[in-house]
């Protein structure tokens, strides 16, 4: 609930500093004593527009502050400051903080970490509900009167909520298995072309690298073939190195016998002989590594042209083939599979939509009951608020089903009818501000039990009527306060005397200088209020003698 409110220089209020109770707390003054510029201030933490106009002549800049205290902080407020990074301590207030510049501009704070004010209008319905004159919020706005009615009813939304999920993902699988098929359709028959492209080549891993390195050998042999040759002619003919050699090892061997360098030059002709005998060799088994057949590097070089153009074509490794062809066929075994999966997913989708529509019926028809409940209770209440003529309808129609969702079928809306005869029209579309606050509160009695905003505002809710009518509005102000905390701008002592709490609000000029207070009485003082509020300018005995038989009687 809202505990403090501090203003600093806005319009007529130079300082001003409110703590405010649980149960019913009434404001009262005179006409133009600035009630209006508190609701304006509080406005502007609940992520109003700022308006330049609201800083006081004078100064550079205003400020307002709003304290919010809490057992547990509500749902729709932890989730948003939980979203937004901004931490809080259990038990902590939530302190709001706006500031504005007199040559415009505003920032937003909340518990001094800067926000915007966007997130101020997101959190202010949990925080605020306020009814004037121009209602255009809370129970006027349309977009919450089905959680409203089905908080009423005690309806199962979460299981709702849940088999709507349930449907749309089943829906969402199916519609990605049946574009996966469709798409595998369509590329079927270039699936099958090239799946015969590669099948016809068949490649393997590793073999890149395999033609390569043969490709290389038979390229090198082709070079060195002619040399080789050469070589060949040289070291086989007759008048080869080797065969001169041989020749002298036998002339030498004759002689060697007669001198001992003969025969060492015998022994180096021998090694040499045996030198040659190996080179020869080497050269034998060169010519042999290195023959190359010009068809069989013809295929080498043609395979691994192919192999390298396929994969070109498949942007990919030559290695990677294998997995492309691998993948190639998974592809058209599923479009084979994929019938029979489809199959599986379309029963899936009608089994978890049916049960969706189930579900949703059966809300449907609770919220018909549950209609026709509040319809009478809110009747109920229209009589004593001086709104006999007045009928109140809560509507319930079926939506088009691409509007279907986690909360059901069906939209609804409050609708009123405020003259004999006249149709049924949205909340909004009354003339009478003041009929619209009464129909509000009638509806807020109702739906007493229901919860909402921590903290409710109602702004001259007893305009234009007095007696039993302003008694009766006072009654059910103080019956939605007993279990939380409303504050009621009134200017009726029958709504005042009801108060709990009871601030005068106040202007006083000093020279040319004018400024709004805010009191909070005591009992002496809301007697001498209500008096007033009972008698005019001047207090007569009658009067305080009226206020205290109306303090006495709540």
């Amino acid at each position: 609930m809202l505990t403090r409110l501090s203003i600093r220089n806005i319009v007529l209020i130079e300082a001003l500093d409110l703590d405010f109770g649980r149960g019913l707390g009434v404001l009262t003054g005179e006409t133009g004593a600035g009630k209006s510029i508190l609701l304006d201030a509080l406005g502007l933490v609940l992520g109003d527009r700022a308006d330049s106009a609201l800083v006081r002549g004078g100064e550079s800049k205003a400020s307002v502050s709003a304290s919010f205290e809490f057992a547990k902080l509500p749902a729709a407020v932890s989730d948003v400051l939980e979203d937004a990074d901004i931490e809080m301590e259990p038990g902590e207030p939530l302190i709001i903080r706006r500031q504005l510049k007199a040559d415009g501009g505003s920032k937003a704070f909340i518990n001094d970490q800067p926000v915007g004010v966007a997130l101020l209008r997101e959190i202010s319905g949990a925080l605020v509900e306020l009814h004037g004159q121009h209602d255009d919020r809370g129970l006027v706005n349309p977009r919450g009167h089905r959680a409203l009615l089905d908080r009423y009813a005690g309806t199962d939304t979460e299981g709702l909520g849940s088999a709507w999920r349930d449907w749309r993902a089943a829906e969402d699988r199916l519609a990605e298995a049946r574009a996966e098929v469709e798409q595998a359709k369509a590329d079927q028959d270039l699936l099958i072309a090239h799946l015969a492209e590669l099948t016809a080549l068949e490649p393997q891993a590793g073999e890149e690298a395999r033609l390569a390195e043969t490709r290389s050998a038979m390229q090198k042999g082709e070079r060195l073939s002619g040399d080789l040759e050469e070589l060949r002619h040289i070291w086989d003919g007759s008048d080869s190195p080797l065969a001169s050699l041989r020749v002298a090892a036998r002339r030498l061997d004759r002689i060697a016998g007669e001198h001992p360098l003969l025969a060492e030059a015998l022994a180096a002709l021998d090694r040499a002989l045996v030198e040659a005998g190996e080179a020869e060799d080497k050269l034998g088994a060169a010519a042999e590594a290195l023959v190359h057949d010009p068809a069989a590097l013809d295929a080498a070089e043609t395979r691994l042209f192919e192999l390298r153009a396929l994969a070109r074509k498949h942007r990919c490794e030559v290695d990677e083939l294998p997995h492309k062809m691998r993948e190639m066929r998974r592809a058209l075994d599923a479009i084979e599979g994929g019938e029979a999966e489809l199959d599986a997913l379309e029963m899936s989708a009608r089994e978890a939509g049916e049960a969706y529509r189930t579900r949703a019926q059966a809300v449907h028809e609770a919220r018909i009951k549950a209609a026709k409940a509040l319809d009478k209770a809110v009747a109920a209440e229209l009589a004593p608020l001086k709104l006999d003529a007045a009928r109140f309808l809560t509507s319930i129609g079926k939506l088009p089903q691409e509007k279907w969702g986690a909360s059901g079928i069906d939209s609804v809306e409050f609708l009123i009818s405020t003259n004999p005869g006249a149709d049924f029209a949205p909340l909004n579309k009354i003339a009478s501000g003041g009929e619209l606050s009464r129909f509000i509160l009638a509806l807020k009695v109702a739906l007493a039990e229901q919860g909402g905003a921590a903290t409710v505002i109602f702004d001259e809710i007893d305009r234009g009527v007095g007696g039993a009518v302003a008694s009766a509005i006072g009654e059910r102000l103080a019956r939605l306060a007993a279990g939380g905390q409303l504050l009621a701008v009134t200017h009726s002592p029958q709504v005042a005397a009801r108060g709990n709490t009871h601030y005068l609000i106040a202007k006083s000029s000093s020279g040319t200088v004018t400024k709004t207070s805010v009191a909070l009485l005591d009992s002496a003082g809301r007697q001498e209020e209500i008096a007033r509020m009972l008698s005019g300018a001047e207090v007569t005995p009658e009067a305080r003698a009226q206020a205290d038989r109306l303090l006495e009687g709540v």
